[in-house]
């Protein structure tokens, strides 16, 4: 059997060599805009809110109500600050509201 030589290796580091070695980011970056949505854009939006993809650097939002996407949709560019400083990282380069 193979020595480790991980033996005083952080946990947090030993996640992160896991997620990269099994190339996980990609689906951890599309729960945590989700996640970060949610959290940032209160209540009253998230609960018009149907559907959330993040497709590359574009985040497809589906909304159920036609005025509040007509709303956000004067204020995509700070939208994106928003998450991606949330995110600590640019990862939305687009919104598009559905």
């Amino acid at each position: 059997m193979k020595k480790r030589n991980n033996e005083n290796m952080k946990l947090s580091d030993a996640l992160q060599s896991f997620v990269s070695t099994n190339k996980l980011q990609n689906g951890l970056d599309k729960v945590n805009v989700r996640d970060v949505w949610n959290e940032q854009m209160g209540p009253g939006i998230v609960k018009y809110t149907t559907a959330i993809k993040l497709d590359g650097n574009t985040l497809y939002v589906q909304l159920s109500s036609s005025v509040l996407r007509e709303e956000l949709s004067y204020g995509k560019e700070k939208i994106v600050k928003i998450l991606n400083e949330a995110l600590s990282k640019e990862l939305i380069t687009k919104l598009v509201l559905r």
